[in-house]
């Protein structure tokens, strides 16, 4: 305490100033190694987040193609869809229904109430396509008054949304 003492004599101030100002140094010293903390911890975030993007959604579906054996089989629900060809798939076996089949399907889905195992019926669209489509109908309160509001949705271009033009209706 004694140094505090000669401190305060030779810079003649108070020993309570003193303690205000040694006080508020730390104060400063803390708030900047939490602040640089924090830059840290958004660094990391933005590291995790640029690793999870590092494939396209065409990169991951293809990966998968390759990655799935031929006798593999992709479970579809079929409520809610409109199919021209409805005999036949009555008829035909569930087991049979191979990802293949996905690029086969020529029917009509209601996009209002479409699930994400439907959307993935249409050919081009991938579980993370089906995905976006879902977000994008959950952002617009379930309604899509053109089709050219799909443009918005990343991962679509002119291409996709001719497809979705003939698979899907707005209804």
């Amino acid at each position: 305490m004694n140094f505090l003492n000669n401190i305060a004599v030779k810079l003649g101030i108070t020993r309570a100033e003193i303690t205000a100002v040694t006080l508020l140094t730390f104060f400063l010293l803390l708030g900047g190694a939490l602040k640089y903390s924090g830059s840290v911890q958004n660094t990391d975030k933005a590291i995790k987040k640029a690793e999870t993007a590092r494939y396209s959604e065409a990169e991951v579906d293809s990966l998968l193609s390759l990655a799935m054996k031929p006798g593999d089989t992709v479970a579809a629900e079929t409520s809610g869809v409109v199919a021209e060809n409805a005999e036949q798939e009555e008829t035909a076996p569930k087991s049979s229904a191979r990802r293949t089949s996905k690029k086969q399907f020529s029917g009509t889905i209601v996009f209002r109430t479409a699930s994400a195992s439907q959307l993935q019926m249409i050919p081009g669209v991938g579980p993370m396509m089906a995905k976006r489509l879902i977000e994008f109908r959950k952002q617009n309160g379930g309604k899509v008054e053109h089709f050219n509001d799909f443009l918005k949705v990343k991962g679509i271009g002119k291409k996709k949304l001719e497809l979705l033009q003939k698979h899907l209706t707005l209804n």
